[in-house]
């Protein structure tokens, strides 16, 4: 999984942090909730689908299995990160300058990294047959 890291999340973080920043370049209150509900809505699941997707598929699993994981355990995934990615992504947009903001983040990711290989050790989930 370091090559997901240094493959997909680290360059989609840099082209992620430098969009959202174009997109809403001031660091007010406002702009700062925009790029956290973008992030939320669009960027954490994709990466989040991502991450399940290919550490399935490097366990072996087949694409049914892979829907089936990620219909048992994206949700509470997600919901999980919305409970611990809103503080983190305020910090980063608030404070942070843009060109930190890629090692910033990698930094609050350690943790929830943690969490997602636990999530995604999990068994196989059920498929239907």
């Amino acid at each position: 999984m370091a090559g997901y890291g240094m493959i997909i999340l680290g360059p989609s973080l840099h082209f992620w942090f430098n969009f959202v920043s174009k997109l809403f370049p001031r660091r007010d209150l406002f702009s700062t909730l925009k790029k956290m509900v973008m992030g939320q809505a669009l960027y954490g699941p994709a990466m989040t689908v991502v991450f399940f997707s290919l550490n399935a598929r490097l366990q072996g699993e087949n694409n049914t299995e892979i829907v089936a994981r990620l219909k048992r355990d994206l949700l509470p995934t997600m919901l999980n990160g919305v409970m611990y990615w809103p503080v983190c992504d305020f910090i980063t947009f608030r404070f942070i300058p843009v060109h930190l903001q890629p090692l910033v983040s990698n930094s609050f990711s350690y943790l929830w990294t943690i969490y997602m290989t636990y999530m995604a050790s999990l068994e196989k989930a059920e498929t239907a047959s």
